[in-house]
């Protein structure tokens, strides 16, 4: 299509796209009181999936205070969107599936499509991973510790709020590094030997993104983001090992065509390439020493 039909369809499929997430956010916005509810748990309580119920700790009542007139509001529009775009998701994924897949060969929409499912599908496991387990222990570690110091807990929404909602963010992102690495190694930029060779280098790393994600300083919520970033880091190492590019079969696949006509051209048929002439050295190309073509490069 010319460039103007592109525009135009970008248009009304984003159009399309804002007129549901709008609509969504008015269904999530009039629970915006009954979200926050839900977001305030992990404050008080720890899951205990054995029981699969919410158990109350022994921290004291945390009393929930708003330092701006609009403060509250505000908090409640936060959640709400936030909320709506995670259940517009799929529709959203879906305009853009849409949009792009007329640009991409049958091979790519192979891959696409899952790739995105499956991104998804990590993504709302790291919320939900960060929203039973991580963020209770957070919370209870950071109140016990204020509380323990001799200070009265009083927290204000918007702190709380902007606390909670980045560390579900950020372990959901989290839940992406297997899949990226999964993807590197099928396109070919990295492979399993080379991740298992720079592991080291891959657990100061995750320390360091933890303690620049981390919406507080102290090491106990950097290391609560950097243990599952390095674990997750060597289920990337099995993912591009079981789906990573076979670079090695490739080349001995593509080098064996090139070897063969050689050998046809020097002496007719396999077995006469495999004799060297002795009255003219130069007519076969052979390996050095015996040695692959790998070996030699």
């Amino acid at each position: 299509m010319p460039v103007m039909e592109h525009l135009v369809e970008f248009q009304a499929r984003l159009t399309r796209a804002v007129l549901v997430l709008a609509v969504v956010f008015m269904g999530t916005f009039f629970y915006a009181d009954a979200l926050v509810k839900w977001l305030r748990v992990p404050l008080q309580n720890m899951f205990v999936p054995s029981q699969l119920t919410w158990e109350p700790t022994d921290l004291p009542t945390v009393p929930f205070v708003f330092l701006a007139p609009a403060e509250a509001l505000w908090q409640n529009v936060k959640v709400a969107g936030l909320f709506a775009i995670v259940l517009a998701m799929p529709y959203l994924l879906y305009e853009v599936w849409r949009f792009v897949v007329p640009g991409l060969h049958v091979q790519e929409r192979r891959f696409v499509g899952p790739f995105v499912c499956i991104s998804a599908v990590a993504f709302y496991a790291g919320v939900g991973f960060s929203f039973f387990f991580v963020l209770p222990f957070a919370l209870n570690f950071l109140i016990s510790y204020g509380v323990n110091a001799g200070f009265t807990p009083q927290i204000s929404i918007a702190q709380y709020v902007g606390f909670a909602l980045w560390f579900l963010t950020v372990f959901g992102l989290i839940f992406e590094v297997p899949l990226a690495l999964t993807l590197m190694a099928k396109l070919g930029w990295v492979d399993a030997p080379f991740l298992i060779q720079y592991w080291k280098w891959a657990l100061l790393g995750s320390f360091v993104i933890a303690a620049i994600l981390t919406p507080t300083p102290d090491p106990f919520n950097q290391t609560l983001m950097a243990g599952p970033m390095f674990l997750l880091y060597w289920v990337g190492i099995f993912g591009a090992k079981v789906f990573g590019k076979n670079t090695s079969a490739e080349e001995s696949q593509t080098g064996v065509p090139t070897v063969a006509m050689a050998g046809a051209g020097g002496g007719g048929s396999v077995a006469g390439a495999s004799m060297p002439n002795s009255s003219s050295g130069d007519d076969y190309v052979g390996v050095p020493g015996g040695r692959s073509r790998q070996e030699t490069r």
